[in-house]
């Protein structure tokens, strides 16, 4: 149960960013995450997509029951993505935007390990 919940709140969180990264224009966004001034656009919209995908994988493989491994492959690939963020903001020198990763990086590791390891499909 506390895997469903944690895979619901990430893919939530993540379907969100993603849809305003991938959807926003740089202009808009650069107001409130000063960190996006440093990428393009395609980068962001990139990041964006990757987000999206990653909201999607972490949900619906396994509600549906079709190709369930995608699920902790898409709790990976996000805690990656946080680890990389994680070192972007401790580069720019960013607590606050550091403190949001780290619990998203969390997460994303408990779904990856426990869909993979005692609590897979």
């Amino acid at each position: 149960m506390l895997l469903w919940i944690a895979q619901a709140v990430l893919a939530a969180g993540f379907a969100m960013s993603g849809a305003v990264k991938a959807g926003r224009p740089k202009d808009r966004l650069t107001g409130s995450h000063p960190w996006m001034r440093d990428f393009s656009r395609t980068a962001l919209r990139l990041i964006g997509v990757l987000e999206l995908l990653g909201a999607i994988g972490l949900v619906v493989p396994a509600a549906v029951g079709v190709a369930p491994v995608l699920t902790p492959v898409a709790g990976t690939g996000l805690a990656i993505m946080m680890a990389l963020a994680a070192a972007m903001h401790i580069r720019r020198k960013e607590p606050a935007g550091l403190r949001v990763t780290a619990v998203l990086f969390v997460l994303a590791a408990l779904v990856a390990w426990g869909r993979f390891g005692p609590y897979g499909w």
